[in-house]
């Protein structure tokens, strides 16, 4: 069980995340909505910019690390069955993060630093969203320390014993998120905020995005974690079965972490900065992360089906029927798996040198990315809060009904969202648009795609509210005894853990030496190369 003050830490990340991803979830409605022809164009686009900074910085920055840490320090009580150690430095790095939240979005709401989330150098906004990123990630890798810590306590009061899955799993988010993150950091702290401050008036504008190709990519997998380590360690436990292999879970995770980082520069294709050998190498290492997913599809496949036979299923396909389908854990878990095949298809279009060009920068890509992240990562960390909520507030979460017409919504709202969006940028509708004038014969035959949209859009908004609404009832629902918090169990013993997959350390310095082989002569080469800035171009006013 948890103590007091956990709880309350647990709580407090959870629910500044929740918070922050309703209020994006709403900025991106009404993108929507004044892109469509339902209304006439609001006349300034800066508006719309202002909009999509916010929405992408909160769901990207935001949400999923608060998720990822308030998950984080759960597992190191329910898992390794200690008090977490240093509660105070968690405090520290969770005020950080809302501080840097609250001091980036200002400028963003007064139109000084509508530059995306992705902060497109040469565009330069106010210093103060950058300053406001940076406290984020600073607090996010206290998180990392104290993840650390906490396995290091763990592991002098259980010498030789195996490292629980759940943290073993959090630890690879974790160190997956302090080398990422360092990408964007450096970006930041040498590149940009140089020129926000005014110490200087160009930058290399191309350099600069090598350096957040590093983050770009890379940090959807740190987003995927909690996910994944919810299939793994929730799922099987909370439909009734068990997991098929605790070592097959290890080696995704180590292969998640290995393969994660020497990505990014696939989202440079276009990009004439780096070459095409580089480019190729970068292809080739994206087609190796599936083979984590393939895993992971394989190995929660085979766990539902040990819990549908638990449950008396027999023959081929008896043991889906007898499978708990008012379970919000095994609705969450089909319908991420769902959408997980639809976004992982279509990630496979972009990681392609060649097929690439066709989508680049089109409505395809938009389509693409939410399906992953706001399909099969967030319908997980809905099942995740539902799983965890009793025991964060000591009282039941009643309103079955209400979760599963939840998930369906947050489902066929996402099909509806997305779907649209890869046929039109298969068709070359350009992504990150303010405005479509569909009095243009060549445009108009689109305006439903951007109505079938704005009403995927809509169900979302609805069942993003009934999360929350679920979410509240049970704290004030009633007060039940709760039996000790449990992670999913492997279906047999599988033998003494190699030494390779209960630890990180070789893990990390292939991590390490891939990114700085597939990085480090475009970096290099880049540094190199004289008069490679360009002027920086102000945006909004500065101060």
């Amino acid at each position: 069980m948890l103590n007091n003050d956990t709880r309350r830490l647990v709580l407090a990340h959870f629910w500044i995340a929740f918070a922050a991803f309703f209020v994006a979830l709403l900025l991106g409605e009404w993108q929507m909505y004044i892109r469509s022809p339902l209304r006439d164009w609001i006349g300034n686009p800066e508006l719309y910019y202002r909009a999509v900074t916010a929405h992408g910085s909160a769901m990207g920055y935001v949400f999923p690390t608060l998720v990822a840490m308030g998950f984080g320090y759960a597992i190191v009580e329910f898992a390794l069955k200690q008090s977490l150690v240093g509660k105070r430095w968690a405090w520290i790095g969770f005020f950080l993060v809302v501080l840097g939240t609250v001091t980036a979005m200002v400028p963003v709401s007064m139109g000084l630093a509508t530059v995306l989330y992705t902060f497109y150098p040469p565009l330069i906004g106010n210093a103060f969203y950058y300053i406001g990123v940076v406290l984020v990630v600073v607090g996010s890798w206290i998180w990392v320390a104290l993840m650390s810590v906490n396995l290091r306590v763990w592991k002098k009061a259980h010498p030789g014993e195996a490292v629980p899955l759940p943290m073993f799993a959090n630890l690879a988010g974790a160190y997956l998120w302090a080398w990422t993150s360092l990408g964007a950091a450096i970006e930041i702290l040498f590149m940009i905020l140089p020129v926000a401050l005014g110490f200087k008036s160009t930058i290399d504008a191309g350099l600069a995005r090598v350096f957040f190709s590093w983050t770009l990519h890379a940090i959807v997998y740190f987003w995927l974690m909690p996910a994944y380590i919810a299939f793994y360690t929730l799922v099987p436990r909370a439909i009734g079965g068990r997991l098929y292999s605790d070592k097959m879970a290890r080696i995704s995770f180590i292969l998640f972490l290995v393969f994660s980082m020497p990505i990014g520069v696939h989202h440079l294709f276009q990009d004439p900065q780096v070459g095409s050998g580089v480019k190729f190498l970068h292809a080739v290492f994206t087609g190796m992360v599936s083979i984590p997913t393939l895993l992971t599809i394989f190995t929660i496949t085979a766990s539902v089906e040990i819990a549908g036979r638990l449950r008396g299923g027999r023959g081929a396909f008896g043991w889906v029927k007898a499978l708990p389908w008012k379970n919000p854990m095994m609705l969450a878990v089909a319908f991420s798996f769902i959408l997980l095949g639809f976004g992982g298809a279509g990630g496979l279009i972009n990681m392609s040198y060649q097929l690439d060009f066709a989508v680049h920068n089109t409505q395809w890509i938009t389509g693409h990315f939410h399906l992953i992240f706001g399909g099969a990562i967030v319908i997980m960390y809905f099942a995740l809060a539902y799983d965890l909520w009793p025991h964060l507030t000591g009282k039941a979460l009643a309103s079955g009904r209400l979760m599963r017409t939840q998930l369906w919504l947050w489902f066929v709202g996402m099909i509806v969202l997305t779907f649209p969006w890869h046929v039109v940028g298969i068709l070359g509708m350009p992504r990150r648009m303010a405005y479509f004038d569909y009095s243009n014969p060549e445009i108009a035959p689109q305006a439903i795609t951007v109505i079938i949209t704005f009403i995927g859009g809509l169900m979302l908004v609805v069942s993003g509210l009934l999360f929350l609404l679920v979410l509240l009832g049970g704290h004030r629902s009633v007060r039940i005894p709760l039996p000790e918090f449990r992670f999913s169990q492997a279906a047999h013993h599988e033998g003494r853990l190699p030494a390779a997959l209960n630890s990180y350390a070789l893990w990390l310095a292939l991590m390490i030496g891939l990114s700085i082989v597939n990085y480090g002569y475009p970096i290099s080469q880049l540094i190199a190369l004289k008069q490679t800035s360009v002027p920086a171009v102000p945006v909004g006013s500065q101060p």
